[in-house]
Parts: structure tokens; sequence; C-alpha cells
């Protein structure tokens, strides 16, 4: 735990986001070093328990601990603004909870997260690999991600049939574009969804024809051969502002607000 609160570089003056605290051992080292640790924790009982915890482990910074018992997903709001995320992230929803915190509180600039080793490969993944995809390119649109180290299964109770991966994550200003984030991430979503397909066939739905499809990509600067592996967001978003004005109603993301 030392070791992954060491790599996330939080000092005296951060008022840290953890999710998923669980039994409260990151949280007891994030509140070595942090101002203030905000964790959001999904299980009541748990929630309950963690207070105690660090009031018997470390009652000189229990004051320091606020506990949200509620679904990361869903939380809309914070008592305090992080300044960064240090998290063991639940495994069956780690892309979607930082996708969600990166959209929704931005004033967190960096952060250290465990995942499971294949999502951090993925996340930090450049174009023209072969894990590059959907959570590359939409955790490319908020931040520069590293994977940074590896965690053995070795050191978990019960030992878990995965290994683990360490992602860096500092946040940097999206991609200038005159479209909305999420018409960026539906030409995404469109590009990888049948990921070997070149993208004059991929993207085709959205306007109705291969042709038209072609037309937009050229337009964009881009071969309508290619696929998307190869695109970086900065691509995405060239081709989103040639298809945006070519579909009629452009599909909407349920949850993803085009002001963010």
């Amino acid at each position: 735990m030392r070791r992954i609160v060491t790599a996330s570089g939080v000092g005296a003056e951060d008022v840290v986001l953890e999710i998923g605290p669980g039994l409260g051992s990151l949280t007891l080292g994030l509140l070595e070093v942090a101002r203030r640790v905000v964790a959001v924790e999904i299980d009541p009982l748990l929630a309950r328990e963690l207070p105690a915890t660090v009031t018997a482990r470390m009652p000189a910074r229990a004051d320091a601990l606020t506990v949200i018992t509620a679904d990361a997903l869903r939380i809309e709001d914070l008592p305090l603004q992080p300044t960064a995320v240090v998290a063991n992230l639940p495994y069956n929803v780690s892309v979607p909870v930082l996708l969600h915190l990166l959209a929704t509180f931005p004033s967190w600039q960096r952060g250290l997260v465990m995942v499971q080793a294949e999502v951090a490969d993925r996340l930090a993944a450049t174009p023209g690999s072969k894990i590059y995809g959907v959570p590359s390119v939409k955790m490319a649109w908020y931040a520069d991600v590293t994977r940074v180290g590896s965690v053995p299964a070795t050191v978990f109770w019960p030992m878990p049939n995965v290994e683990s991966g360490l992602v860096s994550i500092r946040r940097r200003p999206a991609p200038v574009t005159t479209v909305t984030r999420a018409e960026v991430f539906t030409i995404v979503d469109a590009a990888f969804a049948q990921r070997r397909k070149m993208l004059r066939s991929a993207l085709s739905g959205l306007v109705g024809s291969s042709a038209a499809a072609s037309d937009a990509i050229g337009a964009a600067g881009l071969d309508p051969r290619a696929r998307g592996e190869v695109l970086d967001v900065v691509d995405f978003a060239r081709l989103a502002e040639q298809f945006v004005p070519r579909i009629s109603t452009p599909p909407a993301r349920p949850g993803d607000r085009s002001d963010r």
C-alpha cells in the first residue's frame, strides 16, 4: 500500500478521492500523507466500519476521513473537491468508474489506480497496438495514461486468479474541436464495434453508405481504408467534425452530457 501511495505523488495539500476502500488498507496509507481522504464505498457494512478502523489504528487522523456510502458510477457531488484519485478499483467496473470520475470531477489532475493487468495495458495502449481500443481512446481524451508497475496476486487476501497493474493518470486539456465529447465518443464506439473493418465500412451506418463515409473520412484528411486502431484521439475528433453534420440525428449516449 505504501508503494502505491508513494508512486501516486500525493502530498500534504492533497484531497484524495478513493473508490472502494474496503477494509481500509490503502485508506490508512493515504491518511499518512494527504490532507484529507474522501472514500466512496458502495457496501454499507464496510462503509460503517471504515471510520472505526481509522479511529482505532490512526486516531490522530480520524477527522481527516470522509466516508460516502454510494455507487461510484452514480455519484455526482462530493463534499470536497478532490485534487487526486488513488484507488484499488473494483475490477469489473474499473473503466466506467474512471471515465465517470474524469468527466464529473474536473478538479483532480492526477491519479494512480490499480486495475486488472490486462485492463492496465489497454488503458495505456497507444495507436497501432493490438490492445488499443475504446478505453484507450476515451482515456486519452482526458489524460496521459502510463502503466507504471505490477502487483502480484500473492499480496492479496484472498489471493485472486489475476495479476494487477498500476496506472498513472495525468490530466491534460481535451483536444481542441468544434464538436462535443459525446459526439467524438460516438465515432470511437462505431469505429471499434467491429475493429477489423476499415473505417469506411465501420462508420457507414452513421451516414447511410460506405461512399458517404469515405467522403467524410477523406474530408478529415484520413484514409478510408484505415482501421480505428491506428487513429489517435485527435484523429477521432477530426472525424467527428466531418461526420456530425452528415448525421441527421446523432446517436445519444445515455448518461453522457455534451457539456463535459
